[in-house]
Order: structure tokens, then C-alpha cells, then sequence
């Protein structure tokens, strides 16, 4: 590429700079117009960052401090049910994992804690028999 053409492409650009500056000096108001439009191309940006914060950020964070809580104050004896949709009552907790006693012959099955989906309140029924 031939350089004298770019510096033939620069300097008219340079010039034609030069000349909207020139005729810009005479407008006081053109500058205030430009900070008008910057402010008006950017509300609306700013306007959509807030209205995901209130409605996807915000309550996400609520909620995961709620489950995170939920994990934290889980003890022996509570019933639960897992991500995978398993229902079995807590009989050990060790640091990060968890053991239920799930069904009828309470076969014991360890859990990650974060595998625990929610703590039941209310007593389930099964088939041959009242969970609680």
C-alpha cells in the first residue's frame, strides 16, 4: 500500500475536520445540542440496565440468599426433597454431603447439600404407607 495515499486520506480528513470546526465556533448552541444527544442515546441504556436489576438481578440474588440459608439450617430429622425429586428424611449431616433414609426399608442415600431442592413441611403419602 502506497503511503502517500494514506497521508493523502488523512490530511483530508484533517481538513475537512478543520472546516466543520470552523463553522461550529459560530453555533454556541451545537455543543449543548451534543451533550443533549449523548444523554438521550444513553437513557435508554441506562433505563434497561435498571430494569434488569429490578426484575432478574435483584430477585435472583433474594432467592439465592433464601436457599442458601435454607442449606445452611438443615439438621437431622428434617424431610426434604432433592433436585431429582427424591423425598427422604436427613439421618446424618457431614460437611458438604448429606444421608436420607428414602422409602419404606429406609435405604440410606448420600446427597451433595447443595442437591437438597427444599425442606417439606407437610407430611407426605405414599402407597403402603404415611410419610412424615
Amino acid at each position: 500500500m502506497d503511503l502517500s495515499k494514506l497521508f493523502g486520506i488523512a490530511t483530508a480528513v484533517a481538513e475537512a475536520t478543520g472546516a466543520a470546526d470552523a463553522a461550529g465556533a459560530g453555533e454556541e448552541m451545537s455543543g449543548a445540542a451534543g451533550v443533549v444527544g449523548l444523554i438521550g442515546s444513553l437513557l435508554p441504556m441506562i433505563l434497561i440496565f435498571v430494569v434488569f436489576y429490578f426484575f432478574l438481578i435483584r430477585p435472583q440474588r433474594k432467592k439465592d440468599k433464601q436457599v442458601k440459608e435454607m442449606l445452611a439450617n438443615l439438621k437431622v430429622g428434617d424431610r426434604v426433597c432433592t433436585i431429582g425429586g427424591i423425598y427422604g428424611t436427613i439421618v446424618n449431616i457431614k460437611d458438604d454431603t448429606i444421608s436420607l433414609a428414602v422409602g419404606k426399608d429406609n435405604v440410606n442415600l448420600v446427597f451433595a447439600r447443595w442437591g437438597i431442592r427444599s425442606v417439606e413441611e407437610i407430611s407426605i403419602e405414599n402407597d403402603t404407607e404415611a410419610l412424615n
